[in-house]
């Protein structure tokens, strides 16, 4: 009887590792599959969430220059023409033209104020060692996470006694106190980021704190001041509680309680597509800020992030 003998291993080879177990090893073609599973799904996200947030704003364009009988006749339908008369109206007659040159005035003054003394502010708080300077950082952290409405009656006291009560100063200086903190928390991070080199050449050549602060640090610092400036803009154009309880002469009255009064009044009038004009009268401006300065935002955010 014949047998056939097993053949003996061969001997490996010298510095040759022997592998007793393949395990598989997903290819790059499997990666590139999950991949392109994650990023259908990203995507599917971000269109949806698109349509949601665009939508409305369509929608609210539309129905300014539709007739009030259009727009509980055929909401969803494009305007047979274009009804001009209601942005008049709701500039003169609603009286949008005086809230808007107020808005401007308040968010443009307390804007300046805050943007130059929140950046004065966190550059020492970003380059100078001295004592109490993370106490004082710290302080405006928290001032972050106060809630506005304990401080409105202490608050209204405050400016009533100083004489700034139904002012425009007056508000734009409660403007600037209420943006400081997260200005100055996003401005030190900011400043944290840029070269010291640049500084201290400028300290060499004989320039004060002064002028290097303005000249040089704060030029370079405008990703940053963009960002925070488009973030303090919208939060101070959109703000209503604090002009409600501190400016309650009409003639000074900020968009945002122009809005609440002409939805009142055009709702007893069911004058639906002047209250309409007026919405988007509102949202223009702070809509194209974002759309002209968006890449300025998103450099400042990504810069302030990076060290």
């Amino acid at each position: 009887m014949k047998t056939t003998e097993t053949p003996a291993p061969l001997p490996a080879e010298s510095g040759a590792t022997v592998s007793k177990i393949d395990v598989p090893v997903p290819g790059p073609a499997g990666k590139k599959r999950e991949g392109g599973v994650l990023n259908v799904f990203s995507h599917g996200v971000l269109i949806i969430w698109a349509i949601m947030v665009v939508t409305p704003l369509l929608w609210a364009v539309m129905t300014s220059f539709k007739s009030d009988s259009s727009i509980f006749s055929s909401p969803w339908s494009l305007p047979d023409h274009l009804h001009f008369d209601n942005w008049s109206r709701a500039w003169t007659q609603a009286n949008m033209s005086d809230y808007f040159l107020n808005t401007v005035l308040v968010v443009g003054g307390s804007l300046i104020g805050t943007l130059v003394l929140g950046s004065m502010a966190a550059y020492v708080l970003a380059r100078f060692d001295f004592p109490g300077n993370r106490f004082i950082y710290y302080l405006f952290v928290g001032g972050m996470s106060f809630p506005i409405m304990l401080a409105l009656v202490p608050l209204f006291y405050v400016v009533n006694n100083m004489g700034l009560l139904n002012t425009i100063h007056g508000l734009i200086l409660v403007y600037i106190a209420y943006s400081l903190p997260f200005t100055v928390f996003f401005l030190t991070a900011f400043f944290r980021t840029l070269p010291t080199s640049v500084a201290e050449a400028a300290f060499v050549d004989g320039a004060s704190h002064t002028r290097t602060f303005f000249q040089i640090m704060l030029p370079m610092a405008k990703p940053g001041l963009i960002s925070v400036g488009i973030f303090n803009f919208l939060g101070q154009w959109n703000q209503y509680m604090l002009p409600t309880v501190l400016n309650t002469d009409p003639d000074k009255k900020v968009l945002t309680q122009g809005l609440v009064q002409l939805a009142v009044s055009q709702g007893y009038k069911g004058d639906w597509s002047g209250l309409f004009a007026g919405l988007v009268m509102a949202m223009l401006p702070v809509l194209g800020a974002y759309i002209v300065f968006q890449r300025q935002v998103v450099q400042g955010l990504t810069a302030g992030a990076l060290k």
